[in-house]
């Protein structure tokens, strides 16, 4: 009989957050017997926060997200998938594989783990996202002449480079005249 190997995988769990404070170890529970009846191991299951939810889901604006690391064969994850679709209490997850994380990136502190320890709600304590960095778009350099058809030098500036896409579509609509 050939064994399957179990991989690493990570669950993010959203429940409502009223049944989640009023129930966590029924919730926590149901999460561990879904994965078990799969033939999977928990590695942790930990609350992850506690948030305001974009758009309502079943008439729910809040939620609790929940993070499970857990070991499982591959062709079972989607017995799991099926069980959370099929559950009531689980209103959404998302299960990763996550063999390329170390085992300090499983045991990092969670936004609420670190809200608790600045003593303050969790969405303020957890970090603001970086502004994207502006990226200097590319320049091209076109000879000056191109540009003003009539110049004697032929200096070079720099043009962006959506600029001198338009110059040389319309210098080559010339040439087809």
């Amino acid at each position: 009989m050939k064994t399957i190997e179990k991989k690493l995988y990570e669950g993010m769990f959203l429940v409502d957050s009223l049944e989640a404070t009023s129930d966590w170890d029924g919730i926590t529970g149901l999460i561990t017997n879904m994965i078990q009846r799969s033939d999977g191991e928990i590695v942790t299951l930990k609350k992850w926060d506690d948030r305001r939810l974009m758009y309502n889901i079943g008439g729910k604006n809040r939620g609790t997200y929940i993070l499970c690391y857990f070991k499982a064969p591959g062709p079972r994850i989607t017995e799991i998938e099926k069980d959370v679709q099929l559950s009531e209490r689980i209103m959404r997850a998302l299960i990763l594989s996550a063999e390329a994380m170390s085992e300090a990136d499983i045991n990092r502190e969670t936004p609420l783990e670190v809200a608790e320890k600045l003593g303050q709600p969790a969405a303020q304590a957890a970090a603001p996202v970086a502004a994207k960095p502006e990226v200097p778009k590319k320049e091209t350099v076109v000879p000056e002449s191109s540009l003003a058809k009539a110049t004697e030098d032929e200096e070079e500036i720099a043009v962006p480079e959506e600029m001198a896409e338009e110059e040389n579509i319309e210098q080559s609509k010339e040439e087809e005249k």
